[in-house]
């Protein structure tokens, strides 16, 4: 009863109530996203790999794991996820879209000026990392944001 009250108010968890004495009026539960197979280093999270388990909310420290599907899905494993455990919010990471020598697109704008040039990667990074990148014929390294589609963008501050 007093789940189908926390699901009606949106919620997920609750803390147990107890008088002294006494046994808690309900478990205190909490409903968790964990990997249904073991997934390896590198590899993709999708959302068929997920499966959902409630857990007691002792042995969980508040902020140490993953709580939703959304924030999971998309992310690569940084170390090997097991079935069934949850899994912990420094043990995924965003996918990498530019590996360390890969040549990259480098792209400089200020206002209609645009200079386009390609250069070779000194770090690997995902979406919005500032990685170092090195011009091949001149040799000068320039600092740039990673973008979406794969390109460096760097400006002059």
């Amino acid at each position: 009863m007093a789940r189908l009250i926390l699901k009606a108010l949106g919620l997920s968890a609750a803390v147990a109530f107890a008088v002294p004495g006494t046994s808690p009026l309900f478990a205190a539960d909490l409903t968790l996203p964990v990997p249904g197979i073991v997934i390896y280093p590198g590899e993709p999270i999708r959302d068929g790999v997920l499966v959902d388990r409630d857990f007691s909310l002792e042995p969980i420290a508040a902020g140490t794991v993953i709580d939703s599907r959304s924030a999971l899905v998309g992310k690569v494993a940084r170390r090997t996820l097991l079935p069934g455990r949850p899994i912990p919010v420094n043990g995924v990471a965003e996918p990498r879209v530019v590996s360390n020598g890969a040549q990259v697109k480098v792209v400089f704008q200020e206002g209609s000026l645009m200079i386009t040039t390609y250069g070779a990667a000194l770090q690997a990074g995902g979406v919005g990392d500032i990685i170092k990148v090195r011009n091949p014929e001149s040799g000068i390294i320039v600092s740039g944001t990673i973008q979406a589609d794969g390109s460096v963008r760097v400006s002059d501050s």
